[in-house]
C-alpha cells in the first residue's frame, strides 16, 4: 500500500479496498453477502453474493464464445443489471473492454471500433426502436471494422451451473494493465480512446465515495440514471462496491418516472450533469406540496459541465437537498470531489476538493504554474490519470513534456485544495454532459450546397446546459436552408441526434480574427444579444 493509499484509508475508514476490480467485487460479497447491490425499474434485485455467482456464470458463457484474457471487446449496452454483469464478467476473464454509449451512431461507432481494435462487439439487438446489430452490419458493409457481433438481450447469457475449478482463466492480478478504453470526443469529433486500468478507476471511484461521504452517514441507496457506458458508470459501481450500498439502475432518465422510482426505493444519493439537477427542480416546481419531492434524498452529485451558483441555490431551496458538484472527465474520471458537509458558499462556488490520488497545477499561457487563486489551465498528474490514448499522437498532444494531462479547462485552485472551474480552452460544446466537437458538425454542414460558410457553437440553455447552434452564411443563388433541411443532411451523414443543431442563425458573414479563424467569442456575444429565432 502506497503512502497515498494509507492516507486515504485513514481518511475514509468505512470504505472497502482492493487492488483490482474483480477482487473488490469478491471482497464486498464476502463482507456483506446478503445486502442489496442492484435493483432495476421492474424491481428485480441482486445481492452482492448473488452478483458474484452470476458473474462467474456469465463469464463462463462469454468464454464459450471465445472471449478470454486479452480479448478486445467493445460493447454498446443500456444501463441494466445484465450490462453490469457483463462488465464484471469481462473483467473476470481478463478481456480489454471498450464501452460505447448507446447514443453513438454509425460514424462514432465506426471510429470507436477502429481505435479500440475490437474483436468482439456486444449489442442489445433492438433497443428503444433502434437496431444496433443492423448498425454494426452497416459499419462493416461500409468498409469499417468487422468484429464478431454478439447480441446481449435483457438477460445476458449464463451457464447453467457455476464453473468448475480451473474452468475460467486465472483472475487478473495486475492492477496497472490497461483493461478499459473509454471514449471522449476529439477536436475533430472522432472518439478518442482513453486507456484506463483497474488502478486508475478504483482510485478515483473510491475517492468519489470518500470525499462524497457515500455510505458514511447511515443507510445509502444510490441511483444511476445515465449511461453505464460512461466513465461515470464505472465510478458509481466502484463507489457502491467500496461503500457497500445499493444502486437503482434506470435505462433512461425520464424525470417524472425517475422521481417515482426514487421515492419508491428511497434513494438517498443520485446525480449526473447539471441538466439532471434542473430536471428535478422543474418536477418539484410542477408538483408543489408540503412534503419534499424526494424525502429520502440527501445529496445530488455529478459533473460533466460547470454548475452555476444559481442552480446550486435552486436545488437547495426547491428540493431541500445538498448539491455537491464534482469535476472530472473521461481521462481523469474524478479530479476533484465535493464534500456535502462543506459550507454552502464553498459548494456553490467550487467543484470539489482535489482527490489525494491526484495532483493539480494551474498553468499560465507560457506553461509555467501560476500562484494559488490565479486563473490558468488545469493540468493533472497522479494515479487517477489514464495511461494516454489509443492513438499515440493524441497522447503527445494531450500531455505536457513532463507528463501532466492538459484538461483544456480554465480554473483556479484555492489554498484549501478546492478547485473552481471557470471556463474552457477547448472548443467543445457540453450538452447534457456530452462533449460535442463543433468541428465535426461544421465540416459536414460545409458540404451542403446551400451553405457558403458555417460556424457551430454552444449557447447557454437552461435544460441542456448548452444547445447546439449553427450559424450559416447561405450560398448565393441557392434557396436559404432551413434547420430541418440541415439536420436531415447531418442525419443522413450518420451523425447521432444529440449532435444535431437545435438553433439556426443566418448571417451575411462570420466575424474573424486576424488569423482568419472564426471569432467565436464575438459571434457568441452577438447571438446572446439577439433574439432566439429558431
Amino acid at each position: 500500500m502506497t503512502t497515498t493509499d494509507r492516507r486515504a484509508a485513514a481518511r475514509w475508514p468505512w470504505l472497502l479496498r482492493a487492488a483490482t476490480f474483480t477482487e473488490l467485487v469478491q471482497r464486498r460479497a464476502r463482507a456483506t453477502p446478503g445486502a442489496l447491490f442492484l435493483v432495476d425499474e421492474q424491481g428485480v434485485e441482486v445481492t452482492f453474493a448473488g452478483f458474484v455467482d452470476r458473474v462467474d456464470r456469465v463469464a463462463t458463457a462469454l468464454a464459450s464464445e471465445g472471449i478470454g484474457p486479452g480479448s478486445r471487446v467493445a460493447w454498446q449496452l443500456p444501463t441494466r443489471i445484465g450490462t453490469v454483469l457483463v462488465i464484471a464478467a469481462l473483467r473476470r476473464l481478463g478481456a480489454v473492454q471498450a464501452p460505447i454509449i448507446p447514443l453513438y451512431r454509425e460514424r462514432e461507432v465506426r471510429a470507436a471500433l477502429a481505435t479500440s481494435g475490437a474483436e468482439f462487439f456486444l449489442v442489445p439487438g433492438t433497443w428503444r426502436g433502434f437496431d444496433f446489430a443492423e448498425m454494426a452490419a452497416a459499419v462493416a458493409a461500409g468498409g469499417g471494422p468487422q468484429p464478431r457481433v454478439l447480441v446481449i438481450g435483457h438477460e445476458p447469457p449464463e451457464a447453467a451451473e457455476p464453473p468448475a475449478d480451473g474452468a475460467l482463466p486465472p483472475e487478473p492480478a495486475d492492477p496497472d494493465e490497461v483493461a478499459w478504453i473509454y471514449f471522449t470526443s476529439g477536436s475533430t469529433g472522432a472518439p478518442k480512446g482513453a486507456r484506463h486500468t483497474d488502478s486508475t478507476l478504483l482510485a478515483t471511484g473510491t475517492g468519489f465515495a470518500g470525499n462524497g461521504r457515500l455510505g458514511a452517514r447511515g443507510p445509502e441507496m444510490g441511483a444511476m440514471g445515465f449511461p453505464v457506458a460512461h466513465v461515470g458508470g464505472i465510478q458509481y459501481l466502484v463507489s457502491a462496491l467500496a461503500g457497500g450500498y445499493g444502486l437503482l439502475l434506470l435505462e433512461a432518465f425520464v424525470p417524472d418516472q425517475a422521481v417515482a422510482l426514487f421515492r419508491q426505493h428511497r434513494v438517498t444519493t443520485t446525480g449526473g450533469a447539471p441538466p439532471f439537477y434542473s430536471a428535478l427542480v422543474a418536477v418539484a416546481r410542477a408538483t408543489p406540496g408540503e412534503e419534499p419531492l424526494l424525502p429520502a434524498l440527501r445529496t445530488l452529485k455529478g459533473g460533466g459541465a460547470p454548475c452555476p451558483p444559481a442552480l446550486y441555490r435552486q436545488v437547495r431551496e426547491v428540493l431541500g437537498v445538498q448539491l455537491a458538484h464534482d469535476y472530472g472527465m473521461t481521462e481523469v474520471p474524478m479530479i476533484a470531489v465535493a464534500d456535502p458537509l462543506d459550507p454552502d458558499d464553498v459548494l456553490a462556488e467550487t467543484d470539489g476538493r482535489v482527490l489525494p490520488v491526484n495532483r493539480v497545477r494551474i498553468a499560465g499561457p507560457d506553461g509555467a504554474p501560476v500562484p494559488d487563486g490565479e486563473t490558468g489551465e488545469i493540468q493533472v498528474s497522479g494515479g487517477g490519470v489514464c495511461h494516454g490514448y489509443t492513438d499515440p499522437a493524441e497522447t503527445v498532444a494531450g500531455f505536457t513534456d513532463d507528463g501532466w494531462f492538459r484538461t483544456g479547462d480554465l480554473g483556479r485552485l484555492r489554498p484549501s485544495g478546492h478547485l473552481e472551474v471557470v471556463g474552457r480552452l477547448k472548443d467543445l460544446i457540453i450538452r447534457k454532459g456530452e462533449n460535442i466537437a463543433p468541428q465535426e458538425i461544421e465540416e459536414l454542414l460545409a458540404q451542403h450546397p446551400a451553405v457558403a460558410d458555417v460556424a457551430v457553437l454552444g449557447l447557454p440553455d437552461a435544460d441542456r446546459g448548452e444547445r447546439v447552434c449553427a450559424v450559416v452564411v447561405p450560398a448565393p443563388g441557392r434557396e436559404v436552408p432551413t434547420l430541418a433541411e440541415l439536420t436531415a443532411w447531418l442525419t443522413d451523414a450518420g451523425l447521432m441526434v444529440q449532435k444535431l443543431p437545435e438553433q439556426l442563425e443566418l448571417v451575411d458573414e462570420l466575424p474573424r480574427t486576424g488569423l482568419a479563424k472564426v471569432a467565436k467569442s464575438e459571434l457568441r456575444r452577438r447571438l446572446d444579444a439577439a433574439p432566439h429565432r429558431s
